[in-house]
């Protein structure tokens, strides 16, 4: 079951500060993923330049703004948008958070996770089967980044795949937001991975994070404003030998450096895809 047309080789979040290197590249060597509503405009060079860009290369978009498992479901001013989005780019993949971020019509800048129960579980599928069905694609939901221990009924990738099975979407496993919320909350981060079928992920992400300002390690926030750390590598080594050759992403949003230093990760990454690639047609 095909949940993404995105290859799976490495991407790299796409910014307007990038843009004249990034469509320097080869094309075939890479994709890359924007958030949507930095997009859903009715025209100007920034959406000009990712216009450009889907000419060339696989674009996913990664929406933060649907709120899918909060109390209300997402706007039908937001859906309009996106579809028409959707339909101007063709995007390889699509994407939400399984969050919330709104209630009462008042949004918060935030990705916020969800109570783990089966009252949030139907709040959740039926936001994710309106976004559905809004812009006439399946989607890939990810995992968030915990911060403090919440309600729960269930582990956190059993009501993913839950929501997933019933809806018919897929999954975006996010490693980094693993690994802080097993930092943060004491997740098994090896136990959550082992527990996620391989033919539900459509795509995978790393970033950085950084340390809280007053809490030090003890308290690692989801920041895309630093370079990926080691111990996400190494779990991302352990994601891909248990899921096989997936897209992955290098996330950074904030602090960005030049260009070369996020290829830099990006070859990486495709260093170590195609290690699991040759394990994987070894033992074919």
């Amino acid at each position: 079951m095909r949940f993404t047309d995105l290859p799976a080789a490495t991407g790299v979040s796409l910014k307007p500060e990038h843009l004249v290197d990034a469509l320097a590249l080869k094309t075939g060597d890479a994709w890359f993923e924007v958030h949507p509503e930095n997009y859903m405009v009715g025209g100007g060079p920034r959406l000009e330049g990712l216009l450009s860009a889907a000419e060339r290369f696989p674009i996913s978009l990664h929406g933060v703004g649907a709120s899918l498992g909060g109390p209300e479901l997402p706007t039908t001013e937001h859906l309009t948008a996106l579809r028409r989005l959707v339909d101007l780019v063709d995007p390889a993949a699509v994407s939400e958070h399984a969050v919330w971020s709104r209630t009462r019509s008042q949004y918060f800048a935030d990705l916020l996770p969800l109570p783990r129960t089966a009252e949030s579980l139907k709040r959740l599928v039926d936001g994710i089967d309106h976004l559905q069905n809004g812009i006439g694609r399946r989607i890939l939901i990810e995992n968030p980044s915990n911060y403090l221990p919440i309600k729960s009924e269930m582990d956190e990738p059993g009501f993913l795949v839950e929501a997933a099975m019933q809806t018919g979407c897929g999954l975006l496993f996010d490693v980094n937001n693993l690994f802080i919320s097993a930092n943060n909350c004491g997740m098994n981060a090896e136990r959550y991975i082992a527990s996620l079928p391989s033919d539900l992920v459509g795509e995978i992400h790393i970033a950085g994070h950084t340390p809280d300002e007053r809490f030090g390690d003890a308290l690692l926030i989801d920041s895309h404003a630093a370079a990926v750390s080691e111990p996400v590598w190494a779990l991302l080594a352990v994601a891909l030998r248990h899921l096989g050759p997936k897209p992955v992403l290098i996330e950074r949003d904030a602090n960005l450096p030049p260009f070369a230093e996020l290829l830099q990760e990006k070859y990486r990454s495709d260093r170590l895809l195609s290690e699991i690639h040759l394990k994987d047609a070894a033992n074919a």
